[in-house]
């Protein structure tokens, strides 16, 4: 194996320019990462061998997309998995072009990819090919949460082979400059789906408060984004005197009628997910993993994680397909809870935080809010929107949302939020200022309400009192940006560093043609973005 790696995927990357040690910053080892390459390679050989297929089978689109949701940082840390994943792959190339491997010629269509070969491209080259690999990553977490549900688009499956394809034929930035761009517009109609998905089959998100306060009593801790696997785990523990807490990107499960109505959905434990170290530490319960946001975890709470769908981590329990939560069950009656109730808050004190203004929520009101706009009482709309990480400089999300005005409104999705979601900002004609619209793939219901609102103005996205202001750590927030350059959205703030898979040509373009800057501070950032429509 080798003891260097190379990979910067993730806005945590060392010195914002690549992880290439014996580890990443992560806590992914150099095996893993090499590992992933190979993976990567091997799904690229699969797309070679579907090109120019009319319809991609069920059984391929899944292959393909959990093999790229398991390259998702924060997703996979067991090498034997990813090494099964990659014998997945191939099975299903080997059942689609029989005898490949055993062929001694190089056709050019089914081979593998060396991934050497991306990281080694013309610096413009390597930066388009990783926008569009780890747009397609994110995107494929997107697709796969629908598919759960028993929801796929004919459109997004063949994409995720044409990109790959892209990936490793194409060597002009002419040619893959389009590509980057369709990432996006695919990406739309993956988030329209899943909110489709998620909307049907649990009805649509309710504004609701949540308590952070953990009763006595045995309890489960769920994190990750897979509302299904929490709809299961309710109904496996109904009954059981087992209270079930959600954590991180699982807060908006709260909003939704069908997974209300568990009266043991109880609260909220903890924070952002770079958190969980310290607020996992001798935890009196079991947590479950359900996608990414999973951190190696500590000697302390080692024993009482649990792993399912394309999460894994060496000696943890998974579980696999069956959905049988016994283990997690058992371990929580075991280990029985706290003693006495707890009554924790969030980061800056406040002991509930309110979730699910999603899109339907927020129009229903739509014409309070334009009678508050054009009466002068809503001055500006800020989405500060996306995911957090321990990077020091993250506190300016918090800072940039204490200091907006009381005139304005804030946005938020994905689990940014959580530096500023407990904090109270007050009301503006009966509206909170303070809206959390969900999940990181509820950034299509920000869109929904952004186009609503033009069309009540006549104007366009980019001429409404509306500012991006976001944050990113990993790929799901790559494909949503492209989601947004494919819309034509100008002048978003992008932090805490720029990507370093930007080379200095590919982000010039976009500086150019999308007005994209790095924040700078709350105070000069505020002061601009208003000024901006004036």
């Amino acid at each position: 194996m080798n003891t260097k790696m190379f990979c910067y995927q993730c806005e945590q990357t060392v010195g914002c320019t690549g992880c290439t040690g014996n580890a990443g910053v992560c806590g992914k080892k150099a095996d893993t990462a090499r590992l992933q390459d190979e993976l990567t390679g091997a799904l690229i050989g699969l797309a070679r061998a579907v090109d120019g297929a009319e319809t991609i089978s069920k059984r391929t689109s899944q292959v393909i997309m959990e093999g790229l949701f398991t390259t998702v940082t924060n997703v996979s840390f067991d090498d034997a998995a990813i090494e099964t994943m990659i014998q997945k792959v191939r099975a299903e190339k080997e059942r689609l072009v029989p005898d490949c491997s055993k062929c001694q010629s190089s056709c050019g269509k089914t081979d593998e990819y060396d991934m050497q070969q991306l990281w080694d491209a013309n610096e413009d080259v390597r930066s388009l090919k990783s926008l569009i690999l780890f747009g397609i990553r994110g995107m494929a977490a997107y697709a796969y949460h629908a598919n759960v549900l028993n929801y796929e688009d004919a459109e997004v499956n063949r994409f995720f082979c044409e990109a790959l394809f892209k990936i490793g034929y194409e060597e002009s930035v002419e040619t893959l400059l389009p590509v980057v761009l369709k990432v996006g517009e695919i990406n739309l109609k993956c988030m329209a789906l899943l909110d489709k998905a998620n909307t049907e089959t649990y009805g649509t998100p309710e504004p609701t408060a949540v308590t952070l306060t953990v009763e006595k009593g045995p309890f489960i801790v769920v994190t990750g984004h897979d509302l299904k696997d929490l709809q299961l785990l309710l109904e496996q523990t109904e009954g059981k005197g087992i209270n079930i807490y959600t954590h991180g990107e699982m807060l908006p499960a709260h909003a939704y009628p069908f997974l209300k109505k568990f009266s043991h959905l109880k609260g909220n434990f903890g924070t952002a997910w770079q958190n969980q170290q310290k607020e996992f530490d001798h935890l009196p319960a079991p947590i479950l993993y359900t996608t990414n946001c999973l951190m190696p975890p500590k000697s302390s709470y080692a024993d009482r994680v649990f792993t399912t769908e394309v999460v894994a981590f060496p000696g943890a329990v998974h579980i696999d397909e069956k959905k049988d939560f016994t283990p997690v069950i058992e371990k929580a009656l075991e280990l029985g809870g706290y003693k006495e109730d707890q009554i924790l808050t969030g980061i800056n004190g406040g002991t509930k935080v309110t979730t699910g203004f999603g899109h339907a929520a927020i129009l229903s009101h739509a014409g309070t809010v334009v009678e508050a706009v054009k009466a002068g009482a809503i001055r500006h709309f800020f989405l500060v929107a996306g995911c957090d990480g321990a990077k020091p400089g993250r506190n300016y999300y918090t800072e940039f949302v204490k200091q907006t005005p009381s005139d304005s409104i804030i946005l938020t999705l994905a689990c940014g939020k959580f530096r500023f979601n407990d904090l109270d900002l007050g009301e503006i004609g009966g509206l909170p200022r303070l809206m959390d619209m969900g999940q990181c793939n509820d950034a299509y219901g920000a869109i929904q309400v952004a186009v609503a609102l033009a069309d009540a103005f006549g104007c366009s996205v980019n001429e409404l009192p509306l500012s991006f202001v976001l944050s990113w750590y990993e790929q799901k927030a790559v494909c949503i940006l492209l989601t947004l350059l494919h819309l034509g959205i100008k002048n978003i703030r992008l932090g805490p560093s720029l990507p370093a898979f930007l080379s200095p040509n590919i982000l010039n373009f976009l500086v150019k043609n999308y007005g994209i800057a790095p924040i700078t501070t709350p105070e000069e950032d505020i002061k601009t973005l208003l000024n901006h429509n004036k």
